[in-house]
């Protein structure tokens, strides 16, 4: 805060009424060699003025997609935002209200919420949404435990083609529980191995987890992995990316039964890598299995129509040996954001982001192949991420693009050995023609 109106004479009031006469009292309780019983090693105090000068100075060392042309994705996309997004968000009906645990005094914010289910429904064509979660990544990791308390088994298929982040999400959320992880490999074109696949998924499996587009951008032959995991009585739980399905099939219609997605992309910034937003989605007869928030719409009795938090299979409401999970909250904020966003592009408007990230990609992708000395990592389609093999080592490609103000790809290595010396770029639909020939043009320079 900058601004603190608490006084001495506040302080020793606050002091009288709890019955105590110094400040030290309050912390009777903490062991003395606990205590720091000197100052602290700090410098003196600043103005307001000099202090803001200072983090002002420190803040101008950072370098934000606003400074640079950004090609890093892996996970976090620098999308266009249309001004109507903040604007709406900002009023302060939405940004101060807390979560609505008093149901009946939220109607405006439970009614956001409703729409925000149903569009999520409209995106993946599955039945019903909770009200989000916290990011694409714990949204797997609930899925899963839901997978597991549905199906009654204890085996996760998890493929190495997920992001190495969040499997590692989905193995720390496991862990503690009676729950086996196995992993798949990835073959030649950059996919699920189906060899793997049919060696490791039998009736012991609760859930095949994968993402759609992959970790390295590549699209997986999505309606195969579900009938596959179906055939062996397993769950299919894809995560996929919610700009992608302005294109691709939604997963309710290739047989997916709980799909998860990132919802950053969907009007909510970067913001220097969150608070992120998890997309959740089931078929009807999982509902109940259904983690966090629900919003349902009722009439009251006059016949007018309400909103109201409704099948809430979380341990805050219900006995905690039943409860499917113990989130207690969402992302409301950030929902909202997808909302504003989705219903400001309209089905048309998310079409046409999604031709823009497709074609854009895929010209990025050939000029760097034929012009500047890269090779395809994988054979597999691609969305609007690819993998190439670096004709330089990575850090030192991404220090020249730096240089040149541009954010270059992920370095593949730092995460996937088996990858060293290959690139992840992203090429979003803010990325122009110009933008992409000068990386072409700077990642192509030979000393």
């Amino acid at each position: 805060m900058r601004f603190l109106p608490g006084t001495d004479a506040d302080r020793e009031a606050m002091l009288r009424r709890v019955g105590l006469d110094e400040i030290e009292a309050l912390f009777a309780d903490v062991p003395g060699s606990l205590c720091l019983h000197q100052p602290l090693d700090l410098p003196g105090a600043l103005s307001e003025p000099e202090l803001l000068a200072v983090l002002e100075e420190m803040a101008a060392r950072n370098a934000s997609a606003a400074d640079l042309v950004c090609f890093l994705g892996a996970g976090i996309y620098d999308h266009h935002v249309p001004p109507v997004v903040p604007t709406l968000i900002t009023r302060g009906e939405f940004l101060t209200s807390y979560t609505p645990y008093q149901a009946e005094m939220s109607q405006g914010l439970l009614q956001s919420i409703y729409e925000y289910q149903t569009l999520v429904c409209q995106l993946t064509g599955m039945d019903a949404a909770n009200a989000s979660m916290y990011d694409g990544a714990s949204a797997l990791a609930e899925a899963a435990i839901m997978a597991g308390a549905a199906t009654r088994r204890r085996r996760f298929l998890l493929p190495r083609t997920l992001h190495p982040y969040v499997r590692h999400v989905v193995r720390t959320y496991l862990a503690p529980l009676p729950y086996a992880v196995v992993d798949l490999p990835w073959d030649s074109s950059g996919g699920v191995d189906p060899a793997a696949l049919a060696r490791e998924l039998d009736e012991r499996a609760a859930a095949l987890l994968f993402q759609h587009p992959n970790f390295f951008g590549c699209l997986e032959d999505a309606p195969a992995l579900c009938a596959a995991a179906h055939r062996a009585g397993a769950l299919a739980v894809p995560l996929v990316d919610p700009i992608s399905l302005g294109l691709l099939t939604p997963p309710g219609e290739y047989g997916a039964d709980i799909v998860v997605a990132e919802g950053q992309g969907l009007g909510n910034a970067m913001n220097f890598g969150g608070p992120l937003l998890g997309l959740m989605a089931c078929r009807k007869d999982l509902l109940r299995n259904l983690p966090g928030r629900l919003v349902g719409a009722t009439t009251d009795h006059d016949g007018r129509v309400g909103f109201c938090l409704t099948l809430q299979a979380r341990e805050q409401h219900i006995r905690r040996e039943r409860a499917s999970s113990n989130i207690c909250t969402n992302e409301a904020l950030n929902a909202l954001a997808a909302t504003v966003y989705l219903c400001t592009m309209g089905k048309q408007g998310l079409r046409r982001v999604s031709e823009l990230c497709l074609q854009k990609a895929h010209y990025a992708q050939r000029r760097l192949v034929e012009d500047a000395g890269f090779t395809p990592s994988f054979s597999r389609p691609f969305f609007k991420e690819f993998a190439l093999k670096a004709p330089a080592p990575v850090a030192d490609l991404n220090d020249r693009l730096r240089a040149q103000g541009i954010l270059g790809g992920l370095d593949l290595g730092t995460l996937v050995p088996e990858l060293a010396g290959h690139t992840l770029l992203a090429v979003t639909e803010r990325r122009t023609r110009a933008q992409i020939d000068r990386l072409v043009e700077v990642a192509a320079w030979n000393p």
